[in-house]
């Protein structure tokens, strides 16, 4: 167990710092789908079962035992314990996600699924790799749901604007219903993680002048590049 100052510190690094801002501002609500609570409580870009979720094995896995230095969290959960935190926060997160999804399928007969992150410019403990490259923007792609068109022509368009950028480095992949997960095409994903340096303190965790400039900017990238893969989706 942690105490409050440590779990405060913790917050801040594990925390996506203003990601709503980043990406989200402006969206119709019916657009958002956004995690209330901490990744602390549950990680709900985690596999529910922890025997197909790597990062169980650090103790990171969807309800974390361990901290970013691999200290130490939580006592360990009854399955009870368990159960009724992802009954209250996993499940419903998902199930909104598959319903605002669905609804665009009605729709569209296609959805983007944009997932926002953000994370530190200096590697943390529980990392698997720490020797990976940190560009200013991470996109993140998976092999099913993301074109690869998709993830170049954002990478490309992110770099014309004086930003680094790099595909699945340091962290890889992106959210997708698992109602849609590898079963359905018409599904596309996109990770989006911002560096923390570039528009927040992040000893304090206060936001910079930075942010709605930056906002802005990847906001446009986005518009620019999905309205430039209209009708040209598929993997």
């Amino acid at each position: 167990m942690v105490d409050d100052e440590r779990l405060r510190l913790e917050l801040i690094r594990m925390t996506d710092h203003h990601s709503f801002d980043l990406l989200a501002r402006g969206l119709p609500s019916h657009q958002v789908v956004r995690f209330p609570v901490s990744r602390l409580v549950v990680d709900v870009e985690r596999f529910e079962n922890d025997d197909h979720e790597p990062m169980a094995a650090r103790g990171m896995g969807v309800i974390y035992q361990r901290t970013h230095d691999l200290q130490p969290l939580r006592r360990a959960l009854t399955h009870q314990e368990r159960e009724a935190l992802l009954a209250r926060w996993y499940r419903p997160h998902h199930q909104a996600l598959a319903n605002a999804v669905d609804a665009l399928l009605t729709l569209h007969g296609r959805a983007v699924v944009i997932d926002a992150h953000s994370y530190p410019s200096q590697p943390l403990p529980y990392e698997a790799d720490p020797r990976a490259a940190r560009p200013q923007i991470c996109i993140g792609a998976d092999t099913f749901h993301t074109p690869q068109a998709l993830a170049a022509a954002l990478s490309a368009e992110i770099q014309r604007h004086g930003y680094s950028a790099a595909i699945n480095t340091p962290f890889a992949g992106t959210i997708i219903p698992m109602k849609h997960y590898r079963r359905d095409p018409r599904v596309v994903g996109v990770m989006i993680e911002v560096r923390r340096d570039l528009y927040l303190d992040e000893v304090t965790g206060a936001p910079m002048a930075a942010l709605e400039g930056l906002s802005d900017t990847l906001r446009s990238c986005l518009a620019t590049v999905l309205a430039g893969l209209e009708g040209n989706v598929s993997s």
